[in-house]
């Protein structure tokens, strides 16, 4: 997590593999972008002899990413991952070390700034799964839970160790955490900076599933054709009701329900799928 970048990383570049970038190219850029025609995208945190922590140029290459997946309406699901044997190790060191006479007030606008660039993720309309392939600490733990579904290798070190470094938590940390596993785990997990991995990080209901390394990527990519697979505007709908940790109370999501329905009712997508059924073959779900 020390060394001077080098000038390519200072651009801030991510380069899209289906786009032709070149393998020099790929081997520089601090965020890798692979799309495939079926919809799926994978997004690799690429900085291996970092263990793809925060950098400057890495948080500049993710918010050019995130734009890209925005204004692309042909995906229909979302991979991010890590490079090496790290998923994230959260904020690099350079965002910890500031000058003594700087203020509260520029160290917030700097950290908000970083930590909305990161959580971009979660304004994707499309459905993202973190395929968690190694270490996720402190801000990189808060990335994998911004994402929607999560697997995890079985040796995967999942930690949020802020007060042990003298930081409050951050990234929306004390938010991610109770939505995803509840206020018993966050408090647990928060308070003692502990390691959990694997089978037990499943129990916490942090990950769906743990894997061996290796398997993960390729379960993340199963669990994103699966998506991508099903109809797209019911999907986006859906994710829409679920954000923010789901409805506020039950007729809240009967009204919702009742509108949202009804627009997928009204669409092809409806038609194609009672075809499909009839036929006794998959869908081809043409979308918006």
């Amino acid at each position: 997590m020390t060394g001077e970048p080098s000038e390519t990383e200072k651009t801030g570049r991510v380069t899209d593999r289906a786009a032709g970038g070149s393998a020099t190219d790929a081997a520089a850029a601090p965020v890798l972008l692979e799309r495939s025609g079926n919809g799926i995208a994978v997004v690799t945190l690429n900085r291996a002899d970092r263990r793809n922590a925060m950098t400057t140029a890495m948080t500049a290459a993710w918010a050019a990413t995130m734009g890209q997946l925005r204004a692309d309406p042909t995906v229909r699901a979302v991979v991010v991952t890590g490079s090496g044997s790290a998923f994230c190790a959260g904020g690099d060191l350079e965002w910890l070390q500031v000058a003594p006479d700087t203020s509260v007030a520029e160290l917030r606008t700097r950290m908000i700034g970083f930590y909305r660039t990161w959580l971009s993720v979660r304004d994707l309309e499309v459905p993202t799964i973190a395929a968690v392939n190694g270490a996720a600490v402190g801000a990189g733990l808060a990335l994998a839970l911004a994402c929607d579904i999560r697997y995890v290798a079985a040796d995967a070190p999942l930690s949020a160790p802020f007060t042990s470094l003298g930081l409050h938590p951050g990234m929306a940390t004390t938010w991610l955490l109770p939505e995803v596993a509840g206020l018993a785990v966050a408090r647990d997990l928060l308070l003692t900076g502990r390691v959990v991995r694997g089978e037990e990080a499943v129990g916490l209901g942090l990950a769906s599933q743990c894997l061996p390394g290796d398997a993960v990527l390729a379960a993340a990519r199963t669990a994103a054709e699966r998506v991508a697979a099903a109809a797209p505007v019911a999907t986006r709908l859906t994710k829409l009701a679920l954000a923010g940790g789901g409805h506020a109370d039950v007729e809240t999501a009967l009204r919702w329900e009742a509108l949202a329905q009804a627009v997928t009712m009204a669409g092809a997508d409806l038609q194609e799928g009672l075809a499909a059924q009839r036929e006794r073959r998959s869908p081809r779900f043409p979308g918006p």
